[in-house]
């Protein structure tokens, strides 16, 4: 082979070398940049799907929190009616009295006049007489009445946070909740077991749950129970993980349990300074008249003896109701 023949095949196998180069320098840049296109399209793409997605959650929380501050309004509107002082007959359903209201009349009038006639009998003065009997017969049954309607609302705080737990257990092994309330109706104490049973009875008949605890809160007008009516009211309008809702109120019923008897421990000594301070005076007339009752007998046998009995009486009741407010602390 000559040597223009040589130079000829280094100029061809140059020149191939030269086009490869440039068209592999060519379709190289357009692959990259068609990466990167896709790239960039698909970086577009997730941010629109998250921007979506984000979109629909702060929607979802929005309506959430937005019916939960519905309900809220709603329970306050009907908490305010309830505020009001109740009437005699919500008082007597309070305290699980099985007679209606006019039947609490005549048992105070009847009351009131059989003190009256035990004082004319004795030989008391007709005004005295009339003015034990007022207090008596108006007295004696509306402190009884609020009597067993502060002991029916601590018998019923002091079981209402097992009855949740009971609920809460119920819900997680998969009950449903009107299953967990006829568990309740059936085997917890009084007073919770009746006003469970009540709202079952109602669920029966077509009352609401929300109907049902509402009135449960009108017979049972205490906090417990307000927390009860709210959370299960939310739950059922905005949805949530009941168990957890109702274990929390479970440890918040609990805590006021024991805040109630650290207050209980910590008063104790004002409340016996007081019952003391309340007791002396009776104590002391009955030790006088027990000893001197000639010295004491005034009091009872002349006009000014009975309007100082009167008067101290009545002295007595405020300080009484003073010290009473007092040693009440409110939690």
């Amino acid at each position: 082979m000559d040597q223009s023949t040589l130079m000829l095949l280094g100029i061809a196998l140059t020149v191939a070398l030269a086009v490869g180069g440039v068209a592999f320098a060519f379709l190289g840049s357009g692959s990259d940049k068609a990466n990167k296109r896709v790239a960039a399209v698909s970086r577009g793409t997730g941010r629109a799907s998250v921007a979506k997605g984000a979109e629909a959650v702060g929607e979802s929380n929005a309506k959430r929190r937005k019916q939960v501050q519905e309900t809220l309004k709603e329970i306050e509107r009907k908490q305010e009616a309830v505020k009001q002082r109740p009437t005699l007959g919500a008082m007597l359903d309070q305290a699980d009295w099985n007679i209606d209201a006019r039947m609490f009349h005549m048992i105070t009038g009847g009351v009131a006049l059989v003190t009256v006639c035990a004082f004319l009998f004795f030989g008391y003065a007709w005004y005295v007489a009339i003015g034990i009997g007022f207090a008596v017969g108006l007295g004696l049954p509306r402190w009884l009445l609020g009597f067993t309607i502060n002991r029916r609302k601590k018998a019923f705080s002091k079981e209402f946070a097992n009855a949740i737990d009971v609920i809460v257990r119920g819900v997680k092994a998969g009950l449903p909740l009107n299953e967990c309330l006829k568990i309740i109706a059936n085997e917890t104490a009084e007073p919770v077991g009746p006003e469970f049973r009540q709202i079952v009875e109602g669920l029966k008949v077509g009352v609401t749950l929300e109907d049902g605890l509402k009135r449960m809160y009108d017979r049972m007008p205490i906090a417990e129970v307000n927390f009860f009516q709210i959370v299960l009211t939310i739950q059922q309008k905005t949805g949530g993980n009941l168990s957890e809702a109702l274990g929390n109120l479970s440890s918040v019923l609990r805590d006021r349990k024991r805040l109630h008897g650290k207050i209980q421990a910590l008063s104790s000594e004002a409340k016996a300074s007081a019952g003391i301070i309340g007791s002396l005076p009776m104590v002391v007339m009955g030790l006088v008249y027990f000893t001197t009752p000639e010295y004491i007998a005034l009091l009872f046998t002349e006009r000014f003896g009975n309007f100082l009995l009167l008067c101290c009486a009545g002295w007595m009741s405020v300080g009484i109701f003073v010290m009473k407010k007092m040693i009440d602390f409110k939690y």
